[in-house]
């Protein structure tokens, strides 16, 4: 299979949002996190524990770890990706360095494991929206899973909990559970930069009165539907299926239309991180 090239600016655009991600994950780390001896899980927790033993910096430490990761798994994860990592390290490596002599914004460990959370999951969630990584440990987790009976979210997991709990013997257990926190909030903000705020959701709606549900949600959701055609797996009789995809904004409303019109319909509503072409455009709700 020929390897596609990325259109110019599409090219710009990922690398330009890549930087910032990395840029923003070495100021989480040298304004907020490691001046408060606050680690994050993955390469980046070792290498923090690292650069404290030592007293090496920690961008050498960073990109010296990811490496050796990067070139096992440049099969497995594609050249596109394995470019795109290795040039979002070398910016948070980089940056790193360049912000080491400057002083600690806070010297309160929970403010700094907030804050430093919120930009550290912004960064990170940032470079993997736009194909990149920041973190050897997901390409490890993605190799192990084809020889371990382990998901790759497990072996990160199992990983990062060791890591952590490393924290504990190094900077004193006070300090590991603010990492704890810090990690736990820089977790959740990866999700919502990923995903965005108004999440994309995608419903299914089984009703015989399937084209006056349709029609409503049409008229006063603004949202354009699919009918799907099924079969009962138990009577056998033909069914139409709804499906269509709104935000999580419209959620309430979609759930008030179909309880109005037909009471009786079986809903379900699943998160989706992404939603590209067809007419997905939003209108007036009334």
């Amino acid at each position: 299979m020929v390897h596609r090239k990325l259109p110019a600016a599409q090219l710009l655009k990922r690398s330009i949002f890549i930087f910032i991600g990395a840029a923003l994950v070495a100021v989480a780390l040298e304004i907020f996190l490691v001046p408060n001896h606050i680690i994050d899980g993955g390469i980046t927790g070792i290498s923090i524990i690292l650069s404290h033993v030592t007293n090496w910096p920690l961008g050498l430490f960073l990109l010296f770890l990811n490496l050796p990761f990067l070139i096992m798994g440049y099969k497995q994860i594609g050249k596109t990706f394995a470019i795109s990592t290795l040039f979002g390290v070398l910016i948070m490596s980089i940056g790193t360095s360049l912000l080491t002599p400057v002083p600690g914004l806070t010297d309160d460990p929970l403010l700094a494991a907030v804050f430093g959370g919120i930009i550290l999951g912004i960064g990170v969630g940032m470079v993997i929206r736009f194909g990149g990584s920041l973190d050897g440990t997901e390409i490890l987790a993605i190799l192990f899973n084809k020889k371990l009976p382990f998901s790759v979210g497990e072996t990160v997991m199992f990983v990062n909990v060791f890591i952590l709990s490393s924290a504990g013997f190094v900077f004193g257990w006070d300090h590991a559970m603010y990492s704890l926190i810090a990690y736990y909030i820089a977790f959740k903000m990866i999700d919502l930069t990923i995903e965005g705020i108004e999440q994309s959701k995608a419903v299914w709606i089984i009703s015989d009165k399937h084209q006056v549900v349709g029609d409503a949600i049409v008229a006063r959701l603004g949202r354009g539907i699919t009918l799907l055609n099924g079969e009962g797996g138990y009577t056998g009789d033909e069914k139409k299926v709804i499906f269509c995809v709104i935000t999580r904004l419209e959620e309430a409303k979609l759930k008030s239309i179909v309880e109005e019109t037909d009471p009786a319909a079986f809903l379900a509503i699943g998160n989706i991180h992404d939603v590209r072409g067809g007419q997905f455009k939003k209108k007036n709700i009334h």
